[in-house]
């Protein structure tokens, strides 16, 4: 089968590559019909996260139909149209067991090549999907809107873990896909105003297109002061980060009242510096989420129904061929790109 492969950083190739073979009665093989480029596999690609060491195949964002089955899968038939949790979970240990499998001891992901494991991912005609990670799709939605469910989980997840109240006023920092999707599921929750901030001005834009009624630039002088007036000078409870780097997590903690949450939701830089006798003394709870934990079904009939839209943050669909292209322009942030799908096989 045809696959793309990290063969080093910074380097893609389309390769014929083994197509896989089940070897766990549990597993299944889908054909990929949609594989997202996720701003992990961006960041993986020349080698500063550390999780995508070559050679590897990239990818847990996505779709297809399945093709064959392993002995003990009941829940899924040849030909079923899925798609699928980027969490690989054991199922047995203690957190597990508790139904935390986003924090399983021994937690896997798609398309991740670290010190502890590689487990290659769905950039190719192929993939080895668990059964307990899959997910039935609805009728309606296509396999190209479906390869945006993980990323949807995500920002679900992030907000299952915060107190949002029906008249809130809440603020995004960063408004990058998962803060896009945040605002839009934000949106459907609180009538209270929704405050976006990024560096960016297209990206301002975007955010007011898709449910934010304000966009600030976080650097311009008076932005505390906006943020002020439009909460009568009480500033906001809730705030999400959604970015991971110093100062905007830092923009954050600017943002939020006493006693308010801050949910941090970005993962670019392993470390960063926080104010903390701000924290202390302003009582500011933070609230650290890790991937998915069963927002899949909600997602998934969200996107259905159109009640959660994802099309308009699809900037292109391609070839999985033109992978390398498209990693180029993401990493290089041409085009002002959000999402690019690739597209295995025949067009």
């Amino acid at each position: 089968m045809q696959a793309l492969v990290l063969t080093d950083y910074k380097k893609l190739e389309m390769q014929d590559v083994e197509r896989p073979v089940i070897t766990s009665p549990t597993q299944v093989l889908i054909r990929v019909k949609a594989a997202a480029i996720c701003g992990s596999d961006v960041h993986g690609y020349d080698g500063s996260s550390g999780r995508r060491r070559p050679p590897i195949v990239m990818g847990h964002e996505g779709s297809g139909v399945i093709e064959e089955v392993g002995a003990m899968v009941t829940g899924f038939a040849v030909g079923d149209r899925v798609t699928f949790d980027s969490t690989i979970y054991c199922g047995t240990c203690s957190y597990c067991r508790q139904g935390l499998f986003n924090l399983c001891d021994n937690r896997r992901v798609l398309g991740v090549s670290c010190e502890e494991y590689k487990q290659d991912g769905i950039f190719a005609e192929y993939a080895l999907v668990e059964e307990r990670i899959l997910f039935h799709l609805p009728p309606s939605l296509d396999f190209i809107q479906a390869s945006l469910a993980e990323p949807a989980g995500v920002a679900a997840h992030a907000i299952s873990l915060a107190q949002v109240s029906l008249a809130d006023d809440v603020a995004v920092v960063g408004a990058g896909l998962i803060g896009l999707l945040i605002i839009k599921l934000l949106r459907t929750m609180t009538s209270g105003t929704i405050i976006a901030l990024d560096l960016d001005e297209n990206r301002r834009k975007k955010a007011l297109e898709v449910g934010a009624d304000k966009a600030f630039d976080p650097t311009q002088s008076d932005m505390l002061s906006h943020v002020q007036q439009i909460t009568a000078g009480q500033m906001l409870p809730l705030v999400f980060e959604a970015v991971g780097a110093t100062a905007p997590v830092q923009t954050a903690l600017s943002l939020v009242k006493k006693g308010g949450e801050v949910v941090l939701v970005g993962n670019i830089t392993p470390e960063i510096k926080i104010p903390l006798q701000q924290v202390v003394t302003r009582q500011i709870r933070l609230q650290g989420t890790c991937a998915i934990n069963g927002e899949y079904p909600a997602v998934l009939k969200m996107m259905a129904n159109k009640t959660l839209v994802v099309d308009d943050l699809i900037s292109k669909v391609a070839p999985l061929e033109e992978g390398p292209l498209w990693f180029d322009k993401l990493y290089n942030r041409e085009e002002e790109l959000l999402k690019v799908v690739l597209v295995p096989g025949k067009k």
